[in-house]
């Protein structure tokens, strides 16, 4: 297999000569050009037929969003966005992810040079992930990923789980309450959808616990959009909130997320510790947690995401008696953090992404939730 061919679309010269020396330095991409605006790319992209752009989403003459939306409709190709880290650019990139974009890049306002050298790997490897997405029409893509999340490069501070959360022994029954928790994480393609899962939630579902990768800036931009799609109530919580029916929870981009029990009820803890899995919020954390407060009382739900986070903490979950649901590979736009699970063998349901909302609240409805002594 050759190189994957790398077009890079960004008006500043400073940022096309970084993200050129970040993706050159690996022996898998060839960087074959660089443009300052959406009016050059596009006479690049038909001479060069890059198989994967980096695009801005602030240019001249076009902006990424715009150019997004014809080239998804003209000629689908596998794009990594390049975001500021802003309010503006957090909707701007949830906006690009739901025309078809595969991940994001974001980029600070200060230090640009030495941040985006800082997370060169994680910028390899998203274009690495993007390269092997098959991308469709807007709206009848299907971006399809065989990855078991080993395009994710090994880090020598790579932390597990128990540097937040301690192991527990296994209890295999209900605790003493018969509330029912949702837990679920996602992470590359995630935004799109954990959308289309909470859609299907009446208002009297039980509480949802969700995980998502993405940047403390634009947790209460992707909050917004939960909220306005689904009948259930989402929040970032506070540390010390208590877990309500109806209430959705997304971890804040900064911080691990945990649920204990306290008598009858669950609360949340907020946790700045070390990064897990190098994320932070990380699924691990969150999944270990519920496993350890509710048991078998749990529903854990693994979505599309590139690498392993979240696959150890389900099987925890399982071994401890929650029902489990992953996403299919089908649906997914990279089947790492779902596949891995799958690979544990601690999966009880392997499901498409339309399928998931029904499926776990066949799991969760009252009449199998049992009392118990």
């Amino acid at each position: 297999m050759g190189k994957i061919r790398v077009l890079v679309i960004d008006d500043s010269a400073l940022i096309r000569k970084i993200l050129t020396e970040v993706l050159s330095a690996s022996p898998d991409i060839e960087v074959v050009g660089a443009a300052a605006d959406p009016l050059i790319a596009r006479e690049m992209i038909k001479q060069l037929n890059p198989d994967v752009l980096t695009l801005d989403i602030e240019m001249p003459h076009m902006d990424g969003i715009t150019f997004l939306s014809n080239l998804m409709r003209l000629r689908p190709t596998p794009v990594v966005m390049i975001s500021t880290l802003t309010e503006h650019g957090a909707e701007a990139t949830l906006n690009a992810l739901a025309l078809g974009a595969v991940d994001f890049i974001a980029k600070p306002k200060v230090d640009v040079v030495n941040t985006l050298n800082e997370y060169a790997d994680e910028i390899i490897s998203k274009v690495i992930v993007a390269a092997q997405a098959k991308v469709g029409a807007v709206h009848d893509r299907a971006i399809k990923l065989k990855s078991s999340g080993t395009a994710t490069p090994e880090s020598p501070d790579r932390h597990s789980v128990d540097v937040i959360l301690k192991p527990e022994p296994i209890r295999t029954h209900a605790h003493p309450t018969s509330s029912k928790i949702i837990a679920l994480g996602a992470s590359t393609g995630g935004t799109e959808a954990i959308k289309t899962v909470v859609k299907g939630f009446p208002s009297d579902t039980p509480p949802i616990l969700i995980t998502q990768h993405l940047p403390a800036a634009f947790s209460e931009s992707f909050v917004r959009h939960i909220d306005l799609v689904t009948a259930m109530s989402a929040c970032i919580p506070k540390h010390g909130q208590v877990v309500e029916v109806g209430n959705i929870y997304l971890s804040p981009g900064d911080r691990h997320m945990l649920v204990v029990r306290e008598g009858g009820r669950y609360i949340i803890h907020l946790s700045d510790g070390l990064p897990v899995n190098r994320h932070k919020p990380a699924v691990d954390v969150l999944f270990r947690s519920v496993s350890q407060c509710a048991g078998a009382n749990a529903v854990g739900v693994l979505l599309t995401g590139m690498g392993a986070d979240g696959a150890l903490g389900m099987k925890e979950m399982h071994d401890a008696g929650a029902k489990t649901v992953i996403q299919d590979e089908q649906s997914s736009v990279v089947w790492g953090m779902p596949g891995a699970a799958f690979k544990l063998g601690c999966t009880d349901y392997v499901v498409s992404l339309e399928d998931v909302s029904n499926k776990v609240l066949s799991l969760v409805k009252p009449s199998s939730v049992g009392k118990v002594n």
